[in-house]
């Protein structure tokens, strides 16, 4: 992707169809025009059929010359044009010899007196071509990095860093073109070196990265005097510091154990006293339930009972008035006393005991 985008930008940079504008309406008007590209001049608002004109090149050579909106004479007819509508004369193809100072003359047709003289400056470059971006990490985490356009005429150089501008706290020198400068350590982003021309432009991007083995020691000596800086790891250094006090990259620090101790006493001590509280809720509502029910009164505890049988034998004749009855004693807890009814035959002999 890169390289499509490098050949885009280089057939950008030298394409010889470069074309470029100029108003030469204005006395003294300074125009460019690109090494074999194109230049519209703009020498009138408009042809009149009531003057001459005439465009000479260094004050003796003509070049152009029109009468009554009709072009009488033209030296550049194979590569160029004039428009009578518009007043603009184009030039193609344009080479070194076309850079030169030019006079466009207005004289009236009936007198033939010169009305108008105006000078036009007319300067040829050639179109930069894409710039090779090269860079390099030098002993102190400094990052120098070139910017080079093998074409074009008077290049300008300028530079970004993540689209903005360099900033003096992020460079560190920069030499007198500005073809070459000096990353401060650490720094990194996506740089762009761009290079420009009257006629056009072109530009080069490169990712920086923060230079390998290079470390950030922040420390003092064993003479006393402290350090704050990039080095290579091989680089030797005494610190008197402890190594944890010497930054080489961003680590997370490591949090003790120690001191989430109290936060978890109370957070076990908050748990016990909200269990001791719902289990007193719970002891509280069973024993309510339980005094809410009813006791009636011919409920009775028994726990044991020791029961005698004697069997009589049957008389087949006795009268009622001769049975003989046992009576035995029962103690009943709570409640109304039972109803016993005696036996015809048999009588039981019972002892009952309760207990609550």
């Amino acid at each position: 992707m890169e390289a499509v985008v490098g050949l885009l930008m280089l057939l950008l940079g030298v394409s010889h169809a470069v074309e470029t504008f100029c108003d030469g309406r204005q006395d003294g008007a300074q125009c460019y025009a690109a090494l074999g590209g194109t230049v519209v001049l703009q020498l009138m608002t408009s042809a009149s059929h009531r003057f001459r004109y005439q465009w000479v090149k260094s004050e003796t050579l003509e070049i152009l010359y029109l009468k009554k909106n009709v072009v009488v004479e033209n030296k550049l007819e194979s590569r160029s044009s004039f428009t009578p509508s518009n007043g603009t004369f184009r030039i193609s193809n344009i080479s070194r010899t076309d850079d030169a100072e030019y006079t466009f003359k207005v004289f009236d047709s009936d007198s033939g007196m010169q009305t108008e003289k105006r000078k036009l400056k007319m300067s040829i470059q050639a179109p930069v071509s894409s710039p090779l971006l090269a860079s390099e990490c030098l002993s102190q985490g400094e990052v120098r990095v070139s910017c080079s356009s093998e074409e074009g005429d008077s290049p300008q150089y300028s530079w970004t860093l993540d689209g903005h501008t360099l900033m003096d706290s992020q460079l560190l020198s920069a030499n007198e073109d500005n073809k070459e400068i000096t990353l401060k350590p650490g720094v990194s982003g996506q740089l762009v070196c761009s290079v420009n021309n009257h006629v056009s432009s072109a530009a080069a991007n490169k990712m920086i990265s923060q230079c390998a083995g290079v470390i950030f020691i922040n420390c003092t000596l064993t003479n006393g005097t402290h350090i704050s800086q990039w080095l290579l790891e091989n680089d030797t250094h005494e610190c008197i510091t402890t190594p944890a006090t010497t930054t080489t990259t961003a680590e997370p620090t490591e949090i003790s154990t120690l001191g989430y101790i109290p936060i978890i006493a109370g957070c076990l001590a908050a748990m016990v006293v909200v269990l001791l509280v719902v289990l007193g809720v719970y002891y509280t509502q069973i024993k309510k339930k339980k005094k809410q029910i009813p006791v009636t009164e011919d409920e009775q505890d028994v726990t044991y009972a020791d029961v005698r049988v004697v069997q009589r034998q049957v008389r087949q004749r006795v009268e009622k008035d001769n049975v003989e009855v046992e009576y035995g004693q029962i103690k009943v807890s709570g409640g109304r006393r039972p109803n016993v009814q005696p036996a015809e035959d048999d009588c039981v002999y019972a002892k009952v005991c309760v207990r609550r």
